[in-house]
């Protein structure tokens, strides 16, 4: 059994580019960096104290997301198919429901200010400066490092091809006109290899370089590596009980010219299918906060809002609501999980079309949280994400993206939208 934290101490450092400084020790098993967008906060942690992997067992999870040693200093990964299973029953894991790291030491960069502050946690005094001599000898390490040239990835082979892809679009369709269900995120799914000399880490790079986006995340962890730029809020949490989610519906491109760009915007807000599939999932996420939160208290504060990123807009919402006391990080994860943007309505329903269609989808759709405090949550939608697995020394690398099926969906416009939604992760890996 591992004790919580019991003291914190911080230290000012000099400015170091966020980037150097992950280059530096990304090297590392247990290396994150965590990444805000441009001009926003960024955090780098290495050499865990605790790592944790649990497989098919609910109840462990559970226990392990409510633990107050796993409440700060830790970042949990919740794998998509363990929350689908209720609804798909037990399929070949592809990666394990929940991973979990600790960290005692910790750097967080404000961009915006260029401040660097250095963290340090521990069982007392001694250890949480301890922890910050080590991440501030991180810094010292950091300095400008050459970028791997060229195409990254050997291969990039669509596991099926657009045919599939829109007959299972299809397929959706019609099952939403015989009242099988309203609406269900179906993805296609690309796999490859990285070159020998390319690594996970150069991947996240060029993203954040070429696509920022604001929960962006790197993380090594024994054989695995995850690399997110995932734009999409799953979930928050304030300690005065505060909880936010923020789905995504809706897309189109973006565009060079600023006329053509507006366009799309505006394409976007008067479209009455991308508005209806916004609604339904805010209604599908007001009633899993509804679950855990006080009576009467969920509420939406905004919806419909158009938000702008690298490759395309996207409709955004907000719905919110005030967490019972008897209800923790385990029960609202319980409630919420998977993110309703990614699964369909009515969910359970949802989640068995998926499986029809789609093979496991590991930590793509998951969430990955950021545990900083006791009543502090930030969870991210792991979409525009790779999961990258080392075998025989090589990194393999598999990647998803996917769109909400509704009534009048056209299987040849779901297909586009899910090419541009890759787009970004495609430049990163072949430079296509």
């Amino acid at each position: 059994m591992i004790r919580p934290y019991a003291a914190r101490r911080e230290r000012a450092l000099p400015w170091r580019d966020p980037l150097d400084v992950l280059q530096a020790i990304g090297a590392r098993d247990g290396t994150l960096g965590l990444f805000s967008g441009t001009g926003g906060r960024v955090m780098i942690a290495a050499d865990p104290d605790v790592v944790r992997q649990i497989d098919a067992d609910a109840a462990e999870v559970t226990a392990l997301l409510d633990d107050p040693a796993w409440a700060e200093g830790a970042v949990q990964l919740l794998a998509y198919d363990g929350g689908a299973r209720p609804a798909t029953g037990p399929r070949p894991p592809v990666w394990p429901d929940l991973m979990a790291a600790r960290y005692p030491a910790w750097l967080v960069f404000e961009t915006s200010s260029r401040t660097l502050t250095a963290v340090g946690r521990g069982g007392d005094p001694a250890e949480a400066e301890r922890a910050v001599d080590l991440a501030e000898a991180w810094t010292r390490l950091a300095g400008s490092q050459l970028a791997v040239e060229g195409p990254l990835s050997a291969t990039f082979s669509a596991e099926g091809d657009e045919a599939a892809y829109r007959a299972a679009v299809a397929d959706v369709v019609a099952r939403i006109a015989a009242g099988e269900l309203f609406q269900a995120n179906i993805a296609r799914a690309w796999t490859g290899d990285l070159k020998s000399e390319a690594d996970p880490l150069d991947v996240f790079l060029r993203l954040v370089r070429d696509s920022p986006a604001p929960y962006a995340a790197f993380w090594r962890l024994g054989e695995r590596a995850l690399v997110s730029n995932s734009p999409e809020l799953f979930l928050t949490l304030e300690p005065d009980g505060r909880v936010e989610t923020r789905p995504i519906k809706g897309t189109r491109p973006r565009h060079a010219d600023p006329a053509a760009d507006r366009q799309e915007v505006e394409a976007l807000l008067a479209s009455v299918k991308d508005r209806a599939e916004n609604l339904m999932i805010v209604d599908l996420m007001r009633n899993d906060l509804s679950r855990v939160c006080e009576p009467a208290s969920v509420r939406v504060d905004r919806l419909y809002a158009p938000e702008s990123y690298a490759n395309v807009h996207h409709l955004v919402s907000t719905v919110s609501g005030r967490l019972r006391p008897d209800q923790g990080v385990g029960q609202i994860m319980a409630a919420t999980f998977p993110p309703g943007s990614i699964t369909g309505a009515p969910k359970h329903q949802a989640m068995k079309v998926i499986a029809g269609h789609e093979p496991p989808r590991g930590p793509w759709c998951g969430s990955l949280l950021l545990r900083e405090g006791r009543g502090l949550l930030t969870a991210s939608v792991l979409i525009r994400t790779l999961a990258f697995e080392r075998l025989a020394g090589r990194w393999h690398w598999r990647t998803q993206a996917g769109a909400g099926i509704v009534a009048d969906s056209d299987p040849a416009a779901e297909s586009a939208e899910v090419l541009s939604k890759m787009s970004a992760i495609r430049r990163a890996l072949t430079g296509d």
